[in-house]
């Protein structure tokens, strides 16, 4: 039986090699994970459809593979000659400059779970570093790239002093570099397809905050401490009804423009492994309080790594909220085939004219970029404009809020 790499999310074409839970002649029980892999989008698991016998890797750890190939073989009629079979093939495998240094499946404790991305423990392995054994300096304890090189640099001296405690330890630096592969080369590629594919235009403006903060910091006084994104994504969901134009898709192929019913945003989330989008389903039927709660949710397994095929598809608009990083300004691309991207930026005191007196205001940048064979400069100005509005104005999404 062939274990082949299916699609299991929308648009996959390929996949990363993370990581073999499994060797030759290994016995496998139904379901039982067999390898891990890295999409564009997230980390998954590849289990095995029947009980059975491992019979061949067929890919190098790290190797990208196409939807569609198989990635290893199982003998599910018997596994009596199991021991001698795999004394043939792991010869035969190195030979073919194949990996064979993998790790038999073990449940972790959940009570000992150790917060590590996909890559950090890909690299702990590689280095036959116990991960379990690492001291985690990111946030809640999670272990970073850099806590495994500490480690190493720690046991590497050690070793040496012990082997000659006469000797000068002398630690080179060496060169380094960054792979260019898994969600990094996904993200390079999606990238140039979007900037080539859709022309972009980006429309700039800028919005008074200040009435939106002072609701934001009365409802905290009364227990709802709810995120300014979230009354964003609101204001962005209300424009949209408005503008359906920018919560479409062009579909050349039918030569036509495809308003989506349904307003699904997206999130830009920047995590140890790259950029990545979950998304908010179906803001039209939720409140600000729900909002929050679910942008809460995703960021947090976007950071944490466990998002689902389900939180990752199906947007039809995404936000970028890079303000909190320092950003005044940018001219984001699109998350193709969408047709509108909304990026927030800094939030400053600033003067402002306001009834023919200069005035001080929290004042934010907007950038909005959009895809002009679909749209417009003036429906994109009419758009960002009525965004604006709802922000100045905060009070007039509440007759409109679910």
């Amino acid at each position: 039986m062939e274990v082949k790499l299916h699609d299991i999310g929308e648009g996959m074409h390929e996949a990363e090699i993370l990581h073999y839970y499994v060797k030759p002649g290994q016995r496998v029980k139904n379901d039982e994970p067999l390898v891990e892999i890295q999409t564009d989008k997230m980390t998954a698991e590849l289990t095995a459809p029947s009980d059975g016998v491992v019979e061949e890797l067929r890919f190098n750890i790290g190797d990208v593979v196409e939807v569609g190939t198989t990635i290893l073989s199982l003998n599910t009629e018997g596994s009596e000659t199991i021991h001698a079979e795999q004394e043939v093939k792991q010869p035969a495998l190195a030979a073919a400059g194949m990996s064979t240094s993998t790790k038999p499946y073990k449940k972790e404790d959940p009570s000992r779970r150790v917060q590590a991305s996909p890559h950090t423990r890909r690299l702990a392995r590689e280095n036959d570093v116990n991960i379990e054994d690492v001291t985690g300096t990111g946030p809640s304890g999670r272990i970073t790239d850099e806590d495994v090189f500490r480690f190493l640099k720690a046991h590497t001296l050690t070793e040496d002093m012990v082997a000659d405690p006469g000797r000068e330890v002398k630690v080179e630096a060496e060169r380094e570099f960054i792979p260019f592969r898994g969600r990094r080369k996904q993200i390079a590629k999606k990238m140039v397809q979007s900037l080539y594919t859709a022309p972009h235009v980006t429309h700039f403006d800028e919005v008074i905050m200040t009435n939106l903060i002072e609701l934001k910091n009365n409802l905290k006084q009364q227990g709802a401490s709810l995120s300014v994104a979230a009354f964003f994504i609101k204001a962005i969901q209300l424009s949209l009804q408005d503008h359906r134009i920018f919560n479409a898709r062009l579909n050349e192929e039918e030569g036509r423009i495809e308003l989506e019913r349904e307003y699904n945003i997206g999130i830009a989330t920047d995590t140890e492994e790259g950029l990545i989008v979950p998304v908010i389903k179906n803001v039209e039927h939720k409140s600000v309080e729900r909002i929050h709660l679910d942008m809460k949710e995703l960021t947090r397994k976007a950071k944490e790594n466990q998002l689902s095929a389900s939180d990752l598809t199906k947007g039809t608009f995404t936000i970028s909220n890079v303000g909190p990083l320092g950003s005044t300004g940018a001219t984001p691309i699109l998350n193709y085939p969408e047709t509108g991207l909304m990026a927030f930026h800094k939030t400053k005191r600033a003067p402002v004219v306001v009834n023919e007196a200069i005035v001080i205001r929290d004042v934010m940048n907007v950038s909005f970029t959009f895809d002009h064979r679909v749209a417009d400069g003036a429906k994109a100005a009419d758009f960002v404009n009525q965004f604006m509005d709802y922000i100045q104005h905060p009070e007039k999404m509440l007759v409109k809020l679910v």
